[in-house]
């Protein structure tokens, strides 16, 4: 019997690569400096283990007449056309919930951050040696305690947030399609609607998934409700936010700082102006990036793939397979 062939797009852990090589044919791109090139790669495909962000398109699908899983690590899969998968059978699996609480103390990391000046603390001790006597009157930050924090989508990482806000005596907001009094009554909470959100938030922090509705929904119209004492925090998808408004809205004071996880492209452009600026803080995209957290999507990933393959169905499924052995 022959075996699967797959292709890897980015390392994984030895001991996962090693079980998926135990049943399949695998290639595996081995750096990260330079995008797999999945289109050349999936012809020949039986199964295709992605990370978030490489786009799977239709086309590519219809090059490979055998392909029966595509397994995205991460939660996030807007990047693989799913319509062209369903029509089809390509089974497609993701690995939600797993990296909720590790997404949610990122947030808060940077939200931190950003309201306490520690980047540009360190650039001032480390960076420049400026730190020679002590001044009491240098980068005073803004309070976390008793301020109120505004959640836009209000999904297992925005409800992670708010208990994490709710612990630093926050008063904390929420806005997202769907009431969830549950959560009001547990957390304390109280729903808003967005503009509302905006204009009483210090901090505002995003969640939402990227859809055509999400993409720019933070733009010029909505950086101008915030505060000018307010920071704003994304760590959902880099066009959820017009970066070119929001390097206006920073340059200018309308809102005192940004902390983002994410960026449009990703990664940013070298030259781009939000990079000329000292008070936002750009992340490589680190929401999910601990030891546990992606040992454990590895694993889930590893799941869907082999799952797929197979025609079973898969543990974390968007789709189920759809082809038959």
């Amino acid at each position: 019997m022959s075996r699967f062939k797959v292709f890897i797009t980015r390392p994984i852990p030895e001991e996962i690569l090693a079980k998926i090589a135990a049943e399949c044919d695998v290639d595996m791109w081995h750096t990260s400096a330079i995008l797999p090139p999945i289109a050349e790669k999936i012809p020949p495909l039986d199964g295709l283990l992605t990370y978030g962000h490489e786009p799977v398109s239709a086309e590519m699908m219809d090059t490979a007449p055998n392909l029966k899983s595509i397994s995205v690590m991460g939660v996030g899969y807007d990047h693989v056309d799913e319509d062209a998968a369903r029509e089809r059978g390509i089974a497609l699996g993701h690995t939600p919930g797993v990296l909720s609480d590790t997404t949610a103390d990122m947030t808060m990391a940077l939200l931190l951050a950003a309201a306490r000046n520690v980047v540009p603390a360190y650039n001032h001790v480390q960076v420049a040696k400026a730190w020679t006597y002590y001044d009491p009157n240098i980068l005073w930050g803004y309070d976390v305690h008793h301020a109120t924090l505004g959640i836009v989508g209000m999904g297992r990482i925005g409800y992670a947030v708010a208990k994490r806000a709710v612990a630093f005596d926050m008063r904390v907001l929420y806005y997202k399609r769907n009431r969830r009094p549950d959560w009001e009554e547990e957390l304390g909470i109280e729903y808003a609607e967005l503009e509302h959100l905006l204009q009483a938030s210090d901090f505002v922090t995003l969640h939402v998934p990227l859809t055509e509705e999400t993409t720019h929904m933070i733009g010029k119209a909505e950086l101008a409700l915030m505060k000018r004492t307010a920071t704003l925090v994304n760590i959902a998808r880099g066009p959820v936010v017009d970066h070119y408004a929001l390097y206006d809205a920073l340059a200018s004071g309308q809102i005192a700082s940004a902390a983002v996880d994410v960026t449009e492209p990703e990664p940013i452009n070298t030259d781009h102006p939000l990079l000329s600026l000292d008070n936002v803080i750009i992340a490589p995209h680190l929401g999910s990036a601990t030891i546990q957290t992606r040992m454990k999507m590895a694993t889930m990933a590893m799941e869907n793939l082999l799952a797929g393959l197979k025609g079973e169905q898969l543990p974390y499924a968007v789709l189920q397979p759809g082809w038959h052995t």
